[in-house]
């Protein structure tokens, strides 16, 4: 169902005292796709900055601030409305030898995927392996759809979600040894553990919309601040969403910003400041996501 939802992403960083800013990296501005269509976007940036943009090796939209004055406070406001034809899981199309599990990727598309089957954590005790088996048939043939949906739901259901304010993402036999971890830690493990099967799978970053904050059905895990899921590439339906936080396939309300090989590629801001480690207050973030049919942004 086609829907035009209103993001509005703030980040505030404070000082004890004003300080120079270095160039800040700041990934917000949506992915156009077929699923996804932006109608209009705003950057308020203070204090105030000089910005241009590009786009990464990922055809993310990269903007870039460099700033002349010094200032005690790092204020970032973007905002966004996009129409969203968000796809359900039953739409997608696999192709006849992809259905099952095990197949391979067609040849001319192998090289390309390469990078995104290869696995970058060490897991030399195969436990993460050995956890991503327990899902197949073992009558030797398992039903695609079935085995990336088990995947999906056994970690919303065997794990705990808690919020961490560390920066960065655990490490997948962390998240796995303690059953728990963030969004984008269960972003990451699944990622692992499908490419410990031969699948290509990418980390996504972007914003969650939650139906329940507009009497639209039950409530999500992850709305109120960025979020992240996983890309999977299975021949016909190409890259499909799955976000093991809540279970979801297919991208229905998810909001994707970023696409990258690995979580470390996908951060929403980067940058530095002069000053000693005492001058750093403290960071505050807010992201709402609803549901609007008109309006522009202020």
């Amino acid at each position: 169902m086609t829907k035009i939802l209103t993001v509005r992403h703030t980040t505030v960083y404070q000082y004890a005292r004003p300080v120079y800013f270095g160039e800040h990296r700041l990934m917000f501005r949506p992915r156009d796709s077929h699923d996804i269509r932006l109608l209009d976007t705003s950057m308020k940036i203070t204090p105030k900055a000089e910005v241009h943009y590009y786009h990464d090796p990922f055809n993310n939209s990269i903007t870039v601030a460099r700033f002349t004055k010094p200032s005690s406070e790092l204020r970032l406001v973007s905002a966004f409305r996009i129409e969203h034809y968000g796809k359900l899981v039953s739409a997608y199309d696999l192709e006849p030898f992809a259905q099952t599990y095990p197949f391979v990727y067609d040849s001319e598309e192998f090289p390309d995927l390469m990078r995104s089957i290869e696995r970058r954590y060490p897991d030399p005790d195969r436990k993460i392996y050995r956890w991503a088996r327990q899902f197949l048939d073992p009558s030797g043939s398992t039903d695609t759809h079935r085995l990336l949906d088990s995947i999906n739901r056994a970690i919303k259901a065997g794990f705990r979600y808690e919020q961490r304010n560390d920066p960065g993402t655990q490490d997948p036999l962390v998240t796995l040894r303690n059953a728990s971890g963030t969004c984008r830690d269960y972003a990451l493990f699944m990622m692992e553990a499908v490419r410990s099967l031969g699948l290509a799978a990418r980390f996504v970053t972007g914003y969650l919309y939650d139906p329940s904050l507009d009497d639209d059905g039950e409530e999500t895990v992850g709305s109120g601040a960025t979020h992240a899921w996983v890309q999977i590439y299975l021949p016909g339906a190409g890259w499909v969403e799955f976000d093991p936080t809540n279970a979801l396939i297919g991208g229905t309300n998810l909001i994707r910003v970023a696409v990258v090989r690995e979580p470390s590629q996908a951060i929403p801001v980067k940058g530095a400041y002069e000053g000693g480690p005492d001058d750093y207050i403290g960071m505050s973030v807010e992201v709402t996501v609803t549901r609007r049919s008109n309006g522009r942004h202020e």
